[in-house]
């Protein structure tokens, strides 16, 4: 089966997935709104996810995939093997991490007093980063084996415990402090996280693998993994790394105060929560797409590393793919942000000036989208090759300039907002260095078909930014032409048809370009692989 099958599975469920997050997100901004408890909660969960993005969807899937694919491949009793241990000595390590984090988390109180909640909230949510991690490596097993629905699917559980326990809360009438609330919605997590672990296993029941720390069988395989693991860390984790920076910064209200060296602190309480609920936007579809095509990929790259015309042929699809899906994206979610921003958070708690707060860091991360789509697919194909330290000399230099970024431009009347732009300026640095130094190690990647292809999608885009522009600045009036006939109320009914009216006219105006101009992408985005590319995949 080709990769973008496989894409199409993992941005199905994905897609799911992300819809459930979405409305994960609309609950807690409506029973929490913006400020110092979702604060909190964003600081307490971002310490299991980073762990999460680093172990389980990053580094450790990106070194333990090519290693277990060509052992399975060669030798499937080894390969059971290595799997085996590898998640054990993973379920280890994580387990005394966990031990150690909390007894940091209980002492902190005693050295940044400022907030209480947030480390109340950390100490209840750690134990989530094993069992998600270990979750997460169990996806990237069953990816192998061509099972990439049961991973992509995975997140719904935790999103439905949070949106259970959120809407529950929310009918505490005076029962309970608002404090109180949102402890339970963190111990939701923990029980989501426990259930994620019980489907994974029941998932892999059928092949073979158990917990073992017999690791002189696979000696070779773990050191090949671990070695390049930790620079695989930073080259993959450096998007991780730099919204986990952003997240300290922006939570410095909330976790110190609001001075520093005797000056006011340009951000105010609530500006992680804001941020988060951007970083939650842009993110849905650069996970639908982005990283599903990355992550579908990857397997396939790994197998073909040693066939250079396939590996090529195959990344250059990778690459065209990503860019056909994610720049339409980026500008559609720029067009739309105010109006996505408000139909998904806006109501309770959440008020339209925490909607405009929203939009406005959002339109700082949208042009992100697509150079992260396509910096996932490159990233994974250097690692495909057996090189982990150039991805990560890029990365080092990166997480510093992001920090650099974010230090200045949170000072300009940017404020916020100076923190999603850091992060784009520096993905779109990192995108262009990676595409030049992957062109000099795949043969003619960027062949006449591929830069023909990048103008047509370019074009494409244009042209869709500008009709859904001039249908955004249109709607308004004419919603107001047929108010008598087509009641949508103010507000947020407005809101919704104009999100509606504007990505449907979206989808269809770039598909129906796609269409006409004859570009191949519209085709393998629905599994339709032309005839050249099925010799080609057959090899020779």
């Amino acid at each position: 089966m080709s990769f973008e099958k496989h894409a199409r599975t993992v941005s199905l469920f994905t897609l799911v997935s992300r819809f459930s997050g979405l409305a994960r997100d609309a609950a807690q901004s409506r029973v929490f709104g913006v400020g110092p408890i979702m604060d909190a909660f964003a600081i307490a969960f971002q310490l299991p996810n980073l762990f999460r993005r680093l172990f389980g969807d990053g580094a450790l899937s990106a070194s333990f995939t090519p290693v277990y694919a060509k052992l399975e491949q060669d030798n499937p009793q080894k390969a059971k093997l290595f799997a085996s241990v590898t998640l054990a000595l993973l379920a280890v390590v994580l387990a005394a991490l966990t031990l150690v984090g909390e007894a940091v988390v209980v002492s902190l109180p005693l050295f940044l007093p400022k907030e209480q909640l947030a480390y109340q909230l950390m100490a209840t949510m750690l134990p989530y980063m094993p069992l998600i991690c270990v979750v997460a490596l169990m996806g990237s097993i069953l990816n192998v084996h061509g099972k990439f629905a049961v991973a992509a699917a995975s997140p719904i559980i935790l999103n439905a415990a949070i949106i259970a326990a959120s809407i529950g809360v929310s009918y505490m009438h005076g029962g309970l402090e608002r404090e109180l609330h949102i402890q339970i919605v963190a111990y939701s997590v923990v029980v989501a996280g426990l259930l994620q672990l019980a489907w994974m296993m029941w998932s892999m029941r059928g092949y073979g693998i158990r917990l073992s720390l017999q690791w002189h069988g696979c000696r070779d395989s773990l050191r090949t993994m671990l070695t390049t693991m930790l620079p695989m860390m930073l080259g993959l984790g450096v998007f991780q790394i730099n919204t986990f920076i952003d997240s300290m910064i922006a939570s410095y209200p909330t976790l110190i105060g609001p001075t520093i060296f005797g000056m006011q602190f340009p951000l105010m309480e609530g500006s992680n929560a804001a941020m988060n609920f951007a970083t939650r936007l842009y993110e849905f579809p650069l996970g639908v797409f982005g990283i599903a095509i990355a992550t579908a990929i990857f397997p396939t790259l790994s197998r073909q590393a040693s066939n250079p015309a396939l590996f090529a042929h195959t990344l250059r699809r990778g690459i065209r793919l990503a860019l056909f899906i994610g720049l339409p994206a980026s500008a559609g979610l720029i067009v739309v942000r105010t109006h996505l921003t408000a139909v998904i958070f806006q109501g309770g708690k959440f008020s339209a000036d925490d909607t405009i707060r929203v939009a406005t860091i959002l339109l700082g991360f949208a042009p992100a989208v697509a150079v992260f789509s396509i910096m996932q697919t490159m990233t994974r194909a250097f690692y495909a090759l057996g090189d982990t330290a150039t991805p990560t000399r890029v990365s080092i230099w990166m997480v510093c300039l992001n920090f650099i970024l974010n230090c200045t431009l949170i000072w300009t009347p940017l404020n916020t907002a100076g923190l999603a732009w850091s992060t784009t300026i520096c993905a779109f640095i990192q995108a262009a260095i990676l595409m030049y130094l992957l062109h000099g190690r795949v043969n003619n990647l960027f062949d006449i078909h591929t830069r023909m292809a990048s103008v047509k999608i370019f074009a494409a885009t244009l042209v869709m930014t500008a009709i859904i522009t001039a249908i955004a600045l249109a709607l308004p009036s004419g919603m107001q032409a047929i108010a008598h006939v087509l009641p949508v109320g103010t507000g947020w009914g407005q809101s919704l048809v104009q999100l509606l009216a504007l990505t449907c006219a979206g989808i269809v105006c770039i598909f129906a370009l796609a269409k006409w101009w004859n570009m191949p992408e519209w085709k393998w985005t629905f599994g339709q692989i032309d005839e050249d590319i099925q010799a080609i995949d057959k090899g020779p």
